[in-house]
């Protein structure tokens, strides 16, 4: 069977999912009466609740006798190093672009990946039936883009289509026909795309996706560059430096069919396999039969740019609520991840009790807490720091974004101060249609690191933010922190109504009463800059007098709930984040207060870090 290898390539929450629901449909994938989930490939559940695609995920549809195997990428900068090992999967990728937001940094990003590689993309243009919708200046927008990232004249000649995946038609004109469904995409894949091209030689394949199955152990995803592979056949797996990293024997291929994923009896070149066998072979490594010497070519992943201290929970509370304490099992599981993750670095503490954990951003590594969280695991965690390098003079370079904002234009001027006093230069500001501007500009990622929320509050929720790495530059000097203090709770015990509505003056409260506090824990945020150390399991005094005022009943105001990534982007350099299954908890990094007056002593004297 011929066969074609697309990959869907767009920013977050254009429509790249819906399209791949689309597609199997009108396809033949389900059966009349299958039930089927609304983005059948967000199969994982932070996937669903957050409404974003974590992890690149494929599948594969038959069209007048073609197979064409469908590659759904994440649409977040964070998750970008999915994105870069898929696309040497694929001959041709189809650009989704929204028809009233354009293309924004991620799209930018892979873009510029996929014509590094020489992709012919198809560009299509989603969402026409948005009241905002502006396609004219979406097309020329998306080709500005092309010619900036020094497209080929063969890859500027890209064809276009328009559609509304959401209402399930596409066609060649913005205004339809609508009764086609998506027969004009498949006809184009068909006409536009290559079929994969095939190496001489025996098997070989490059990992691309890794995956751990309670069955059938390590399995690898990619695409067969060159020879068959069967079924117990032996094979080496070669790093990219060429060295055999093990030998072993192929116990099964498998091969996407619509969403299921089923055994077959013997794959050929070009098309997209798992192959289950081997307990070492990762992500970039090359997958060959036994005389292949030479490892296929990986593509370079960016480097990660923030990271976090994973440690062992040592608070009072600690083991109360999950199982998977001990910095062995979190040791395990971290360096599994990282395994499966080429944007994830784990490096170890001389202690061996701690791990620094970077990646390419908050949310990757907000992510990677919430799934290990929900496995049963407890421990703390650091402020997110950025990943500092050095240059040849020696001279520190930090990490800067690109950072793109869609805000009203009466909300402009305070994002604009605000990223002004992060350190962050404006770019371009331009109008992008209903009273909105779209504001750019090149921050620091230290600035950036707690700004979400706080963008938020300033333009009443309106605003949208998003952010994309853009290069290493001089270091541009020391940046206001939280300008608040906090209170800390002085005794173990449980939480008091009466305590904490005698506090509310001192500032908002984080915790409820009957939750459990112990000394050192972070009760609430002080309405001053300094720290203050608080009772709040403080009972009334009960007398055996009747008084003539009877006691009012304590009306306390909702406390500040604290999410996983507002948590870590509120806490301070000597805070911590206690995660368990159960409980988000703030804290200082030492408990005892005598303690921490010593080492904020020691620090005063240190002076400030060169």
């Amino acid at each position: 069977m011929s066969l074609r290898n697309i990959a869907i390539i767009a920013h977050v929450d254009h429509g790249k999912t819906t399209l791949v629901d689309r597609l199997l449909q009108q396809s033949g994938a389900f059966r009349e009466n299958q039930r089927v989930a609304e983005r059948v490939m967000d199969s994982n559940d932070l996937e669903r609740e957050r409404g974003i695609t974590i992890l690149a995920k494929c599948t594969s549809v038959e069209w007048h006798g073609t197979r064409i195997n469908i590659v759904d990428t994440p649409g977040h900068a964070d998750f970008g190093g999915e994105v870069e090992r898929i696309l040497n999967m694929v001959e041709s990728a189809i650009v989704l672009v929204d028809a009233a937001e354009g293309p924004m940094p991620q799209t930018k990003f892979v873009v510029g990946k996929a014509l590094k590689l020489g992709l012919k993309p198809i560009v299509l243009v989603n969402k026409v039936d948005r009241p905002d919708a502006r396609i004219t200046e979406v097309v020329n927008e998306v080709f500005d883009l092309f010619a900036a990232l020094d497209a080929t004249d063969e890859q500027l000649d890209f064809p276009i289509l328009y559609g509304s995946a959401k209402e399930g038609w596409i066609a060649k004109a913005p205004e339809g026909p609508k009764d086609q469904g998506m027969a004009p995409l498949f006809d184009l894949v068909l006409q536009h795309v290559a079929p994969p091209e095939v190496d001489e030689g025996p098997f070989r394949l490059l990992g691309t996706i890794i995956e751990a199955n309670p069955y059938l152990g390590r399995i690898i995803t990619g695409r067969v560059r060159s020879g068959t592979i069967k079924p117990n056949q032996p094979i080496k797996v070669l790093s990219r430096d060429g060295l055999v990293v093990e030998q072993g024997r192929i116990t099964k291929i498998l091969a996407f069919r619509g969403i299921e994923r089923t055994a077959i009896e013997e794959a050929s070149a070009g098309d997209i396999i798992s192959i289950a066998g081997m307990t070492k072979g990762t992500v970039a490594d090359t997958f060959c039969a036994m005389e292949v010497e030479e490892p296929l070519k990986a593509q370079p992943i960016d480097p990660p740019t923030v990271a976090m201290t994973f440690m062992v929970n040592n608070s009072p509370l600690a083991g109360t609520e999950g199982d998977k304490v001990t910095s062995r099992v979190i040791r395990d599981r971290l360096f599994k991840e990282a395994e499966g993750n080429v944007a994830l670095r784990v490096g170890e503490s001389a202690d061996k009790d701690s791990y620094e954990v970077a990646g390419r951003g908050e949310l990757m590594l907000a992510i990677l807490i919430e799934t290990m969280r929900r496995e049963g695991f407890e421990l703390a965690v650091s402020r997110p720091q950025v990943v500092f390098r050095k240059d040849a003079n020696g001279s520190v370079l930090e990490p800067i974004e690109e950072v793109v904002i869609d805000v009203d234009e009466e909300h402009a001027g305070v994002v604009v101060e605000k990223l002004s006093a992060r350190k962050a230069d404006m770019i371009e500001m331009r109008p992008s249609g209903g009273g909105r501007l779209r504001l750019v500009f090149h921050a620091p990622t230290r600035g950036l690191i707690g700004y979400q929320g706080e963008l938020l509050t300033d333009t009443r929720g309106t605003a949208i933010m998003n952010r994309l790495f853009h290069s290493y530059a001089p270091f541009k000097g020391e940046m206001v922190g939280r300008r608040n203090g906090v209170l800390i709770a002085n005794e173990p015990g449980e939480a008091v109504a009466y305590a904490l509505w005698n506090l509310e003056d001192r500032g908002p409260m984080m915790i409820e009463p009957g939750w459990k506090v112990y000394e050192g824990m972070i009760v609430g945020e002080h309405t001053r800059d300094n720290d203050l150390e608080v009772n709040v399991i403080k009972g009334k005094k009960l007398t055996n007098i009747r008084t003539t005022s009877k006691d009012e009943a304590v009306r306390l105001t909702p406390p500040i709930r604290m999410s996983l990534e507002k948590a870590l982007a509120y806490i301070d350099e000597d805070e911590l984040v206690e995660v368990t299954p159960k409980s988000i908890r703030l804290r200082k990094r030492i408990l005892d207060p005598n303690d921490r007056k010593k080492d904020q002593r020691a620090r005063k004297d240190a002076g400030p870090i060169a």
